[in-house]
């Protein structure tokens, strides 16, 4: 599978983005897709995933952002409002076949390239 994450930039506190990552693959195939930051000198963090209709959110960012998924495009989306300073990183958008719930990361299969998201005070 491969997954081609876009969306990201520059943007100011109290603003807004949506990331998308789209799959190679049908939806059929793909069981859990989640999103993940990386902050530079910081470990690689879960902020949401996936799985059929069922979403899990970093306590971080409940309220503020929502992942949502299209089979029909094989693509899943993170919608960010309220962007805080400290929401800026790099964000991977991750995918597997079998059912997982992985707060580091280290489980998933697919990755894709990652998107750069900076939120200036």
């Amino acid at each position: 599978v491969q997954l081609q994450a876009s969306g990201g930039g520059l943007v100011q506190a109290g603003g807004f983005l949506r990331l998308s990552c789209a799959a190679s693959e049908s939806s059929l195939s793909i069981i859990v897709m989640g999103w993940y930051r990386q902050a530079p000198g910081k470990q690689r963090e879960l902020v949401a995933d996936i799985v059929r209709g069922d979403t899990n959110y970093a306590n971080s960012v409940k309220g503020r952002f929502t992942i949502s998924r299209d089979p029909a495009k094989n693509t899943v989306y993170l919608q960010m409002n309220s962007l805080k300073p400290e929401d800026t990183s790099i964000y991977y958008c991750a995918a597997d076949k079998v059912f997982l719930r992985d707060v580091v990361g280290t489980r998933y299969d697919y990755w894709g390239q990652g998107t750069l998201v900076t939120v200036s005070s």
